[in-house]
């Protein structure tokens, strides 16, 4: 059964899986992928297996046995930015993909298959930032989180959350849980109760170098030797640490340029 935003229904068997609009993966386009396998591998303990090849060479970040994010290589002749994408569940990636053209997004790469494990597409919201659509090929997808060297977070950082959350909403079928501020423009999006993900509104703020764009969150054990080893590995702090209300928080580059997150939560 199929709902109005191209999202199959989860079925009644009670089969494990993500619900339709939960964040399932997150994945990194580098230009030196031995490099970028150092870098990840000594930060956050990751070990790499070969992945599907839809869109070239392609590796699997995983630890303790489990897959937790991906990494492909950006051709030499396409001038895209260096950046952790997340990527959301569907039942049906080609409907999902219909629903975002109707909303006013773009589908730039896709739907195809990845080999024997499921579908994907890659798309873009009407303000331009990038993100993926994934369908596992058994409906089901591993959810291991809360560990040191796993994707904690994902937050979309854009001119204004309004039309923006409106858009993942309808096309994901989220519940907006806006802040209640004259001064923060922020908006937490919901499936069944539970937070998923979040948009930020920074109007002029927004860097012009890069447009609106996904921020990923890893979770480390502690926020400032995790920074000590980025810069110690080549990369760049951004911004931090800094303590939050969800954990300390630093924001980094990798050799790259890719920006990512490090979190530290509560004890």
């Amino acid at each position: 059964m199929t709902d109005a935003r191209g999202n199959a229904r989860p079925n009644a068997d009670g089969t494990a899986r993500h619900a339709p609009g939960t964040p399932c993966w997150v994945s990194l386009m580098a230009r030196g992928l031995d490099a970028t396998e150092q870098f990840y591998g000594a930060l956050f303990g990751w070990e790499f297996r070969p992945g599907p090849r839809p869109l070239g060479p392609y590796v699997r970040a995983v630890l303790d046995g489990h897959a937790v994010a991906g990494i492909g290589v950006l051709p030499p002749d396409r001038r895209l930015p260096v950046a952790w994408t997340p990527h959301f569940a569907s039942d049906d990636v080609d409907l999902t993909a219909e629903a975002v053209r109707s909303c006013g997004g773009t589908v730039g790469v896709g739907p195809l298959d990845a080999d024997d494990a499921g579908r994907l597409a890659l798309a873009s919201d009407p303000s331009g930032a990038v993100f993926g659509i994934w369908q596992a090929a058994d409906g089901a997808v591993e959810d291991f989180t809360g560990r040191p060297g796993t994707p904690a977070w994902n937050e979309l950082t854009t001119f204004e959350t309004t039309n923006v959350a409106k858009f993942y909403e309808t096309v994901f079928g989220y519940d907006e849980d806006p802040v209640v501020s004259a001064d923060l423009d922020y908006v937490t999006l919901r499936l069944d109760g539970r937070p998923v993900t979040g948009v930020h509104g920074v109007g002029n703020a927004l860097p012009r170098d890069r447009g609106p764009h996904w921020t990923t969150y890893f979770t480390v054990a502690d926020t400032d030797d995790a920074v000590d080893q980025v810069l110690h590995l080549g990369g760049q702090v951004l911004g931090g640490p800094r303590d939050t209300e969800h954990g300390r928080v630093a924001t980094v580059a990798d050799p790259e340029g890719a920006r990512f997150a490090l979190v530290r939560g509560p004890r």
